[in-house]
Order: C-alpha cells, then structure tokens, then sequence
C-alpha cells in the first residue's frame, strides 16, 4: 500500500530524513538528555570548585567522569538485571528501576571515603614526573576507558570496566614515563583472568544447573522435588548473597573478619530456609507438576539478587569513574600525587548520578542482550546465573584470583548455554536412534547401539555376536549403520548465539590493549596541547 511518504510501495527520497527524524526520535532524545547531563555536570562542578586556581581542569575531569559513569551503567549494571528480565521475573521499566535505585545507592552510602588513584597497582605513581604529568595521565586513562565503554555498548559487547581503566592507565602511565613504570607482573594477573573469569564462572554456572535439573526438572514429581529443594536452594543464594555484600558490596566502608562473615550467611541461611519453607508448601496446592510453575518459585530471590548485586556493583565499579577524578582533584589540589586520596562528596555524586543517569538512558539496549539475545533464560537458569556468579567471585577474592565480575557473569550466561545445547543433542540423538529401534524390546541391546554408535561398526557386531543369531545380528547392524547415518546427517541445534560470543569475546581480548592505545594517543594530544 502506498503512503505520502511512498511511491508504490517505495520511500521517496524527499521524505527520507523525515522518516529517519521520526523513527530516531527516542534516540535523539536520549542523547540530548545525555548532554544535558554533561552540561549540568560541569555547572555543579564549577559551583563546588569556585575560586580554586586549578578550576578548569577539573570541571574537565568532571565531565569526563560523569561521562564515563553514564557509560559504565549503560554497559556493565546489564549483567546484574539481564538474566532477571530474561526470564520474565522482571519487566525491563522495573528492572531499569531497581537498578537505578540501588546503583544509586551502592555507590553514595557504600562507595567508600577513601580511593586507590592508580586501579590495581598497575603503575607507579612515584614514576610519574609532575603533577601536571599525572594529572594528564589521568584525564588521558578516563577518557580512554570512557570512549572504549561507550564503542563496546554500540556493538552490543559487555566489557569490563575495571579492565578499561586499567588499560587507559597503562597506556597513558607508558606515554607519560616509559614501559619499565607498569607493574608487568600484575598486568599478567589481569591478563589471565580474561581466561579464568569465564571459564570458572560457566564451568559453575552449568554445574549447578545440571544439579538443578537433576533435583528437580528430570523428576517425576517435580512438585515433590520443589518443596525439598527449593527451600534450599533459596536459602543458599541469601547465605551467598550476604557474604557478597559484606565482602563486595560493603568492603569500602566496612572490613568483615571471615567469623563475622560466616555467621551472618549461616544465621542468613537458617532464616531463610524457615521462612520459605512453608511459603513453597503452600504454593504447592495449587501448583501443576511443570518446570514452568516450579520456577515461578524463584521470582523473588531473582528480584533481590539483581537489587543486592546492583548496590555491591554501584559501591565498587563507581570508583572506576570517580578514582581518576579524585585523584585529579587531590592532584590539582595538593599539588601532588599520593597512592590513596579522600573522595569528595560530590565526586561521588557524580558517579552515582551518572550511573543511574547511563542505566536509565541506554541500559535497556544491554539488558536485553545479554537477558535474551545470547541464550534464552528462564527463571531456573537464571536463578543458577546469579548464585553462581556470587559464588565465583567470593571464591576467587579469597583465593585472591585475579577475576572480573562482568566476565564470570558472561561466562555463566553463556555456560547454561551451551549445557543446554549438549542436553538437547543428547536427547535428540538418542529420539533419532530410538526411532530405528522402536521394535527392540530388549533395553540392553538398545543402550549397547546407543553407546557404540559413537565407535567402529565391528566393535557394536562384536558386542552383538553372543546376544543375537546371525540373520537377527546382521539385520541389528545394518539399522545401526542406517542410525549412525541419520546422527551424522541430523543438523545439530545451536543454542547460543554465535554471532554474540565472538563479538564479547574479541571486545574482551581487546578492552586493555584498546584502551590502552587510545589513552597514550589522548597523553600526547593533551600534553601538546597544553606545551
């Protein structure tokens, strides 16, 4: 049908930009809402540092540093609320909300007073010579990460924000004083958790969903199943998610002893079993015997796990933004450089508003990709990806394993991906085989074909020879070889996007060395520009 704004079916081309206007608008009003935000950022920056003879340059850092705020929570607070929106616990407005809201508040009341000017000891502040040097190196490493976040997010790559910054103080750190200032030891620890962050984090993940499915999915009763194991299970993840707050989530402004920690997650576990018990024996009358209804179960520890990991990710990633700006500051300030600098609370305020503001603007697009682009989730896989994430890095911070969050939540997305790509070949394999021994009766015979389809065809007729009489053997084995042609002609089911794990998986490759170039290109830009 055509339109005034068609011919036959065509777009004229006069009408093109109209067009283009019209279905953009929500993008061109997110964006002037993101400058208006950097605008406003600069105006309460100036208020707070009137009169001070270093004003400029840090209304500079400022911006940059809500900028690179906006961009850690439209990229990086998706794998906290993806596999919740995912799986239908939340809608993506009330995800966007509880996000906003304790991002927010894990940033202002759990961000901490004090901050770590150079993420992770990489370089040596001492190697830096000047103020003026090192307040360059910072401005150069936030703007870099910054840049780099806000790319990753326009090709859909979850990346690790520590992982940005610590690649913009590396390159920056190396324009500003040469390679012999970096900490070469510890950027190798930082490079091998590119590895064991999502290997660990998938290789957990899929343990316990294959524990979940075996509890509770592959039952007969799954009703039965669920008032045994769901009380448990619920009450594991609020003793896990408690250990995650006092040692994530609170360490900035609170340090736990590992007594103190062991206590509250089992007081938090006793608790919490009782309380759900009864609650699940309940919704049991009137539950029907599906997987369905048994992972209604878990909508509410899926919405209290995305708010608790939200705060803990707000009070520990906003120093990602606010720690180059408080050291600038400091720098700007003092007149100097110092390994840990007092963080204003402004600063923080600029963190947190900055989050919340990135989330609330260009989050969703995050969300869902990684709730339902990579893999599809439902509550149970959810529910996995979420325990296991907050196992894995309490786990590797006490065995003081270099990890990312981001990457272990990743990997445990895309490890229920793949173990249920290997479950449901198994399974159709075994339809396909099933299909050209309907007739056996003799189960021994089936699992004897099932088992050695994999191997040599002499192997199975071998194992046949004493079971069946010749004429029966040799018929038996030529329905094996017909089985085997129909496995290996049968397209296999790819339950993960591909597409998706290439792209993370190079953006993750990349995050340091990426950053890292663009921070030593911006040092040199910035350092002659003020020559």
């Amino acid at each position: 049908m055509s339109t005034p704004d068609s011919i036959g079916g065509r777009i004229k081309p006069s009408s093109l930009p109209r067009l283009l206007l019209r279905r953009d608008k929500g993008a061109w009003l997110r964006l002037i809402a993101g400058l208006a935000m950097l605008v406003g950022a600069a105006v309460y920056v100036a208020t707070e540092v009137s009169g001070h003879g270093q004003a400029l340059i840090i209304v500079i850092a400022g911006v940059i540093g809500m900028y690179m705020a906006m961009n850690i929570g439209a990229n990086d607070v998706a794998n906290n609320v993806g596999p919740a929106v995912g799986s239908g616990a939340l809608t993506m407005i009330g995800a966007l909300a509880i996000a906003v809201v304790f991002e927010a508040a894990g940033a202002v009341i759990a961000g901490g007073d004090v901050v770590r000017t150079i993420e992770k000891g990489i370089i040596d502040p001492e190697g830096i010579a000047g103020t003026e040097s090192f307040i360059r190196l910072m401005l150069a490493a936030l703007l870099a990460a910054a840049v780099w976040i806000n790319l990753a997010t326009l090709i859909g790559a979850p990346v690790s924000t520590t992982h940005s910054i610590v690649g913009g103080v590396l390159g920056a750190g190396v324009a500003a004083a040469g390679f012999w200032v970096v900490d070469w030891g510890v950027m190798g620890k930082i490079a091998a958790s590119w590895v064991i962050s999502p290997v660990v984090g998938g290789v957990v993940a899929a343990a316990f969903l294959a524990f979940v499915k075996w509890a509770i999915v592959f039952r007969g009763d799954k009703i039965a199943a669920a008032k045994t194991w769901v009380p448990i299970l619920v009450a594991v993840m609020g003793a896990v998610l408690s250990a995650y707050l006092l040692t994530k989530g609170l360490k900035r402004v609170w340090e736990v002893d590992t007594a103190t920690v062991l206590a509250v997650s089992g007081t938090a576990f006793a608790m919490i079993y009782f309380i759900v018990r009864p609650m699940v024996a309940e919704a049991a009358k009137t539950m029907r015997n599906t997987r369905e209804d048994v992972g209604k179960l878990f909508n509410i520890p899926l919405i209290g796990a995305a708010a608790l990991l939200c705060f803990a990710h707000g009070s520990n990633d906003v120093a990602n933004a606010i720690g180059p700006l408080a050291a600038i500051v400091h720098a700007a300030s003092e007149g100097g450089v110092a390994a840990e600098v007092a963080i204003p609370f402004w600063v923080i305020l600029v963190g947190a508003l900055g989050i919340s503001m990135g989330l609330a603007l260009y989050g969703g697009r995050m969300v869902k990709r990684v709730g339902t682009e990579i893999t599809e989730i439902d509550r149970l896989r959810a529910f996995t990806v979420a325990l296991s994430s907050a196992i894995t890095v309490i786990v590797a911070s006490a065995l003081a394993l270099p990890v990312s969050s981001t990457h272990i939540a990743l990997g445990a997305i895309f490890g229920i991906g793949f173990l249920r790509e290997y479950l449901e070949n198994e399974a159709e394999k075994v339809r396909i085989i099933r299909e050209f021994f309907r007739d056996e009766t003799e189960p021994s015979l089936f699992d004897t074909a099932k088992g050695e389809i994999e191997w040599r065809h002499e192997v199975l007729e071998r194992a046949l020879k004493d079971l069946l009489p010749e004429r029966e053997r040799i018929q038996y084995f030529q329905l094996t070889q017909q089985a085997e042609a129909a496995v290996m002609n049968w397209q296999r089911k790819k339950l993960v996007r591909r597409s998706h794990l290439r792209t993370i998986i190079t953006a993750w490759l990349i995050t340091v060395p990426a950053t890292a170039a663009i921070a030593g290109a911006l040092y040199l830009a910035i350092t002659a520009a003020f020559a």
